[in-house]
């Protein structure tokens, strides 16, 4: 199953939000808030890139999140 990062929403002004890594399958409507603590979240959209080898095959590499990597809530 893929990972999702996701972000709360801040509830004050100059507060940042928490990352979270959240493993769902790819038919799971996206996240509105955190499973837990209730406290409202969006996914956020990442971008990637590539690498050509040298047979031609492309590798998709993720770019930097926040979280630990485990595919849960952590912040």
């Amino acid at each position: 199953m893929p990972i999702y990062v996701y972000e709360t929403i801040p509830r004050n002004p100059g507060e940042k939000p928490a990352i979270y890594e959240i493993e769902q399958s790819m038919r799971d409507k996206p996240l509105t808030a955190h499973p837990y603590t209730g406290q409202p979240m969006r996914r956020v959209i990442l971008g990637g890139f590539g690498i050509l080898s040298s047979t031609g095959g492309r590798r998709s590499l993720g770019g930097e999140s926040g979280g630990c990597g485990l595919g849960c809530c952590c912040g």
